[in-house]
């Protein structure tokens, strides 16, 4: 797969991680504004998607995120960088090339994963991060 493919958590990055109710996924919207222009694919890498079907996650979504919703990761990875692995055996089987995270839990990757766009979890996905997020996806070469 030569697109782009963006690895997206929920608590901490579309909300902060101690949201209540009424603010959960506050900043899709923000997220979905800064993917348009690009053609971004989006893989649910949440644990959310353990609790709850497709259907209802994408109803959570603002329209335009869940147009580029292509997918979950799969099955749990226990032990150290357990993101990082779920990830990995989803671009092993998917072929994607040019990839990144947008997730809170850096300890969940290799310290200086180039394709971790780190979030404050009790703020979630901000300025920096967006900007980070146009930039790659702006760029036809991978360069971060």
């Amino acid at each position: 797969m030569n697109e782009k493919v963006l690895f997206l958590d929920f608590d901490g990055v579309l909300h902060p991680t101690l949201a209540q109710p009424s603010a959960l996924f506050i900043h899709g919207v923000r997220l979905a504004e800064v993917l348009r222009p690009y053609s971004v694919n989006i893989v649910i890498s949440s644990s959310w998607r353990f609790h709850f079907s497709m259907k209802e996650i994408l109803a959570k979504l603002p329209e335009e995120l869940c147009d580029a919703v292509i997918g979950v990761t799969g099955n749990a990875h226990v032990g150290k960088f357990a993101r990082w692995h779920e990830i990995h055996q989803y671009i092993k089987s998917h072929r994607v090339a040019d990839w990144r995270a947008l997730d809170d839990s850096s300890f969940e990757f290799p310290l200086g994963c180039k394709e971790l766009i780190a979030c404050d979890g009790s703020i979630g996905v901000a300025g920096p991060q967006l900007d980070l997020i146009s930039s790659w996806a702006r760029n036809a070469s991978d360069s971060l």
